[in-house]
């Protein structure tokens, strides 16, 4: 097996590794939708409502923020 043989096959699988997660990563997509607990529609306006005064995609509650600082 010369190097272009190798370079070939490496190709060729790390080709079928990267479309097996991007199918892996659009099902969780949709399945998280589907089940609602999230819901990545909103998160498309992030970059229209940017403005200081817009209302945010989420509304973080006081025990998630006490959670991070912690």
């Amino acid at each position: 097996m010369d190097i272009a043989t190798i370079q070939a096959y490496a190709y060729f699988f790390f080709t079928v590794f990267l479309v097996l997660m991007l199918y892996g990563y659009i099902y969780h997509l949709y399945s998280s939708e589907k089940k609602g607990t999230r819901d990545y529609e909103k998160y498309g306006n992030i970059a229209l409502n940017d403005e200081i005064t817009d209302k945010p995609v989420e509304e973080v509650s006081d025990k998630e923020t006490k959670n991070k600082e912690a």
